[in-house]
């Protein structure tokens, strides 16, 4: 007899396994990282790896949906839960530059997929469902200065933060609150509204 799967448990196991994975893929690289790896880092047998996600594509495709998704949701809520548009260009940035250790993580791992995806185009489905994701909370940043033009602006407000994402990874001692400053900084001007320090 089959046991009964708990679909509340079983939820919970895949998150915390696709969290292990994300773990050990930013330790050991997208295109280095086995089921073993995984495996070890969550504690349970690559058996247990397989049960849940059927083979390594499967658990790397779900981890980077899982992660991506996560960040989306969270900016998207920050910025509608703040009150004036300067509340919600801060609460954007927050979220993409949201704690050292989060953001080297979140960048390290999202790159090194953008990387692999170049040349595997079920990985590419999935970063443009990602790139849709941020366009949409993009787009609601952007239209804080009316609809005309508003793609352009999210494709520019997005570069700004791509763009520095890479610099920080770069940057041997990032500083949190210089490349916030910095972000806000390019934000405001695609917007069109003056610097934070203007009088």
């Amino acid at each position: 007899m089959a046991r009964k799967v708990n679909p509340i448990q079983d939820r919970a196991r895949r998150a915390a396994l696709e969290k292990a994975a994300y773990l050990a893929i930013y330790e050991r690289g997208y295109a280095g990282v086995t089921l073993a790896d995984i495996a070890a880092h969550a504690g349970v047998s690559r058996g247990t790896l397989v049960y849940h996600f059927g083979s390594r594509a499967g658990l790397l495709a779900a981890v980077m949906r899982r992660f991506s998704r996560t960040i989306a949701v969270a900016t998207r809520r920050a910025v509608r839960l703040s009150d004036t548009p300067e509340g919600k260009l801060r609460a954007y940035v927050d979220n993409q530059f949201y704690g050292l250790v989060n953001t080297r993580r979140f960048y390290t791992v999202s790159l090194d997929f953008l990387a692999a995806a170049t040349r595997d185009a079920d990985l590419m489905t999935m970063q443009r469902a990602f790139l849709a994701e941020s366009l949409a909370v993009d787009l609601e940043l952007a239209r804080l200065v009316g609809s005309a033009g508003a793609e352009g602006r999210a494709r520019l407000l997005r570069a700004i933060v791509e763009g520095l994402s890479v610099r920080f990874l770069a940057d041997p001692d990032p500083d949190l609150a210089v490349y916030r400053a910095d972000c806000m900084t390019g934000l405001r001007a695609v917007l069109g509204w003056p610097p934070d320090d203007a009088p």
